[in-house]
């Protein structure tokens, strides 16, 4: 037998922290989660990383059945539900009916991940925005955050925010922007979350707005299994590996990881509404 490729290990478990931190955006099924014990085994992971909380996000119709049925399986975990903007190609009424009665349910925290995606052709610039209005709408209607996918879309995803009139809570998921756009979204009063890119040495611009956004708008995540955090990338990610994350950008911003554990821990509260149901 050959050696196993190291790329596709997941990272060490790091030392726990000692303040417990949530992770703002995760696919525990894409991470490979299926059943309510594989869902248990890896949120017990992330807590013994000092990761207690999660919100697991699904990005089609099917997905988001699945990531409400798991927030009620495991007090630890919480749902968002939109259909992917790369997936609005089709986006019918059946689809807006599920959807509606799934962002219903009190284990789903917020609408998401919907907004516009122009770096892959899966879906024409039209339907995603007709369904990303939709979507704001939806947020607005039920009181619930509106999360954000944003790949080089920043303006139209602006201007359609300012269009529409944007939900009382906007969430930048996997935040994207330099500094300059950084400061846009924060003197619109929108929270911007950061991945594991975040982290990743060649990301200057990104990295500036890190250093930079108030502590009150700041959330943390893995958006795993994708964008594993410095020095893993490339590897799997789960949700305990957001503890990297925040290691990082503590050590940029010169804060203890403590504190920016407690202050975006604080955040995704009161986005969130964690522990108000």
């Amino acid at each position: 037998m050959g050696k196993k490729d190291k790329r596709q290990e997941l990272p060490p478990v790091p030392e726990a922290l000692a303040a417990a931190a949530v992770d703002a955006h995760t696919h525990l099924d894409a991470c490979g989660a299926k059943t309510a014990e594989d869902v248990r085994e890896m949120l017990d992971r992330a807590q013994s990383a000092g990761v207690g909380r999660v919100v697991t996000v699904a990005d089609d119709i099917d997905s988001a059945r699945w990531a409400v049925e798991a927030a009620t399986w495991d007090d630890r975990v919480f749902a968002a539900v939109s259909l992917h903007p790369t997936r609005t190609k089709d986006f019918g009424d059946d689809d807006r009916a599920t959807l509606e009665e799934l962002a219903a349910h009190p284990r789903v925290v917020a609408i998401g991940e919907t907004g516009l995606d122009y770096y892959w052709d899966y879906s024409p610039p039209e339907p995603q925005q007709e369904a990303f209005r939709w979507h704001i709408d939806l947020a607005k209607r039920i009181g619930k955050p509106l999360m954000i996918h944003d790949r080089e879309a920043h303006d139209d995803i602006l201007r359609i925010l300012d269009e529409e009139g944007a939900p009382e809570k906007v969430v930048f998921h996997c935040f994207s922007g330099d500094a300059e756009f950084a400061k846009s979204c924060v003197d619109e009063g929108y929270v911007l979350s950061f991945a594991g890119t975040a982290t990743f040495r060649n990301a200057k611009g990104l990295r500036a707005a890190a250093e930079t956004v108030p502590l009150e708008q700041m959330l943390v995540e893995t958006d795993a299994p994708f964008l594993t955090p410095h020095p893993f990338r490339g590897r799997p990610n789960q949700p305990y590996c957001v503890n990297y994350t925040l290691r990082d950008l503590a050590e940029l911003r010169g804060v203890n990881v403590d504190e920016l554990a407690v202050a975006t821990t604080a955040t995704a509260e009161r986005v969130f509404g964690l522990g108000q149901g």
